[in-house]
């Protein structure tokens, strides 16, 4: 079977997923798969570029490869792809539509408001919610143009900044405790990591340098893992995910979770968060990316 590992890409996350790129060329099976490399730079090299493979393994980040547009396409040239569908990638994707539909089904997330230009900026609901508040884009992802804001007179900045990556900005409450991600496989909860960032939250940097932030395996009390657990795998069924994906929830200090966002094709390198919690359950990168594949095509129609 020939797999091209898709990489690169249009969005503001191409560096992260050109080394996650690289690090899947790394670990795959390359005696059980005829592997090639393709690096996105142009929209039209997903047409183009994918004509000869059999799968596409999809290393893509942000705009144009986590929202659902390269699913489309590989879709209608009959190529399966690793992870969630078209629907799913979207709805995940739109930080907006994501929590509309973790309100609607009862999943506990910060409040928020949405806004398309700074004259929809509502300074009362930002009251209501006080700050600090995060002011980041809509459909953004890996912490870019994210801004923690303690004061009304820095709101119109953060959001005229976040115009200028997305249509629209999220202003977000502020929900004060310790970061934690859930990373699901085919409706299995993965064993949780905790994140610890070594600044005042988990950014850009945090994310992605090998010094950033730390992430361990956590064993949280019984109670708390059960709601965790139930709020993680509903999360999953409620936006319509498949094969795999990675819900970050925050707790707070009175032992509250909450549901921050869903990365429907998170980060695949060294220092990534779903490949160690695969390895805290004793299955080795290379493995995963089988198990990838494997439940990639089932789900394939």
């Amino acid at each position: 079977m020939k797999v091209g590992i898709l990489m690169g890409g249009i969005s503001s996350e191409r560096e992260v997923s050109l080394n996650s790129g690289k690090s899947m060329m790394q670990h795959i099976n390359k005696e059980k798969y005829e592997v090639v490399p393709i690096v996105i730079d142009k929209k039209e090299d997903v047409i183009e570029n994918v004509k000869d493979i059999d799968f596409a393994l999809l290393a893509l980040h942000g705009k144009f490869g986590e929202d659902g547009t390269v699913q489309a396409v590989l879709k209608t040239l009959g190529i399966p792809y690793s992870g969630c569908d078209t629907l799913s990638s979207s709805l995940c994707m739109d930080k907006d539509l994501t929590k509309t539909i973790l309100k609607a089904n009862n999943i506990r997330t910060a409040r928020w408001l949405n806004v398309k230009s700074i004259e929809e900026i509502d300074y009362e609901a930002i009251e209501e919610m006080k700050y600090p508040v995060f002011i980041k884009p809509t459909n953004g992802g890996s912490s870019v143009a994210t801004f923690k804001i303690t004061k009304r007179e820095d709101v119109e900045n953060a959001v005229k900044e976040g115009l200028k990556w997305d249509n629209e900005v999220m202003i977000e409450e502020f929900v004060k405790g310790d970061e934690i991600t859930c990373p699901v496989f085919e409706n299995e909860l993965f064993p949780i990591l905790a994140i610890k960032a070594k600044t005042d939250f988990y950014d850009y940097e945090q994310k992605y340098s090998a010094n950033g932030a730390e992430h361990f395996a956590i064993n949280l009390e019984e109670k708390l893992y059960k709601e965790v657990k139930e709020m993680a795998l509903n999360t999953y069924k409620a936006l319509k995910c498949s094969v795999y994906a990675r819900i970050d929830m925050i707790i707070t200090e009175q032992g509250v979770p909450y549901v921050l966002e869903v990365n429907t094709l998170p980060g695949m390198t060294a220092t990534s968060l779903f490949p160690q919690s695969a390895g805290e359950k004793g299955i080795s990168y290379t493995n995963f990316i089988d198990m990838i594949i494997e439940y990639s095509l089932k789900n394939f129609k």
